[in-house]
């Protein structure tokens, strides 16, 4: 009876294995998801304080096509406006959107959980030090300074968590998925009254650390975007890369050791890979909520759970939602603009309740 057991669940897992390996992201998916981010790069290109012709922004991007030569017909401040303003934003918006959304659907996979998010293990935390440091520590400093010392706050902030995590669970192969959550929390504790210590000690620059902490992608340039560029595509590819294994881990770890799989060494890399995701794009743009919780699930909804199809159309449509978002942020009180925080959490906020009320039926079921 007792090897019975372990038998008949492998039974039922393997059937499940392989439907989730079978899955593939059909072409239909792919074009749908990006003509829609192409869509809303292009809308956010030609909506703003200043009018740019249509036909003028599309001659202009086509110029800078190798062996393509192309008269938009812009004037010298209209070309500026394109290329220094807005198209920096613009990838920017899709760049950042698109990590957040696909390191959330890799935390979701390594916990097995909807609800887990790329700041679970105490990024955001982590970041949000970093950049108060830097803001009264350095207020001479370089424009890149405060970007730098956010990516290097999330990563230490997502090191502390991990390293406790191991310590607590006495080093166990696995790690122990729940006491990395709750060393995440108690890691994003102690960093967040360290970030509140600082705020108080320094409230001349407050109104400096409020903004960054709403985040925004109103501050994009070609800099910035070559300083995350690098690491947001070493991040991409491993997330990409592990879809089918995240599909095996979601049948358990006792279940993928069985099948011939390193559960620990995957969720290793997987949250590596996604905390870096996470770190380049708070680096950037400060703290967006929701969007690794929100895009992932509504991936999951209409194409699927294979992780081998929530990632790549995640990165996707991640991209398209801050899009969208930053195109609300910057128009609906215009010439002033709202917080990106603030939309993607009027958007995020009833969604997580959604998500919420889904999960307990799952439960409950």
């Amino acid at each position: 009876m007792t090897s019975a057991g372990p038998r008949s669940r492998l039974r039922g897992v393997i059937p499940r294995v392989h439907r989730e390996q079978r899955a593939r992201l059909r072409p239909v998916q792919l074009g749908i998801t990006v003509a829609a981010l192409v869509a809303t790069m292009l809308g956010a290109l030609l909506v703003g304080a200043a009018d740019l012709p249509v036909s003028g922004v599309i001659k202009a991007l086509a110029d800078t096509v190798p062996f393509v030569h192309v008269d938009s017909g812009l004037s010298v401040v209209e070309h500026n406006v394109l290329f220094q303003l807005r198209l920096p934003r613009v990838l920017m918006a899709a760049l950042v959107g698109g990590l957040l959304a696909i390191a959330g659907a890799g935390y979701q996979g390594v916990f097995r959980n909807p609800l887990a998010d790329p700041y679970l293990l105490g990024a955001a935390a982590g970041a949000g030090v970093g950049a108060t440091l830097a803001i009264v520590a350095l207020p001479g400093a370089p424009e890149y300074a405060v970007p730098v010392a956010a990516f290097t706050g999330a990563i230490t902030g997502v090191l502390m968590a991990y390293g406790l995590g191991q310590v607590a669970s006495r080093g166990g192969p696995e790690g122990g998925t729940g006491t990395l959550v709750l060393a995440g929390v108690a890691v994003a504790n102690f960093l967040s009254a360290v970030q509140t210590f600082l705020q108080q000690a320094n409230a001349q620059q407050l109104q400096r650390i409020f903004a960054w902490l709403l985040g925004g992608v109103g501050t994009a340039d070609w800099g910035q975007l070559r300083m995350v560029a690098p690491y947001a595509l070493i991040a991409v590819t491993v997330l990409l890369t592990h879809g089918r294994l995240l599909d095996v881990l979601a049948v358990g770890d006792e279940e993928a050791t069985t099948l011939g799989m390193s559960a620990a060494r995957v969720r290793l890399l997987v949250l590596l890979a996604a905390s870096l995701a996470t770190a380049c794009a708070v680096a950037v743009s400060g703290l967006i909520a929701f969007v690794g919780i929100v895009v992932p699930h509504l991936v999951r909804r209409l194409a699927g759970g294979s992780y081998r199809i929530v990632l790549p159309l995640s990165l996707l449509v991640g991209g398209a939602f801050l899009e969208l978002a930053d195109l609300v942020a910057r128009t609906v009180v215009a010439p002033a603009e709202l917080p990106l925080g603030v939309v993607t959490a009027f958007v995020g906020g009833p969604f997580f309740v959604l998500v919420l009320r889904a999960t307990r039926r799952q439960v409950d079921v």
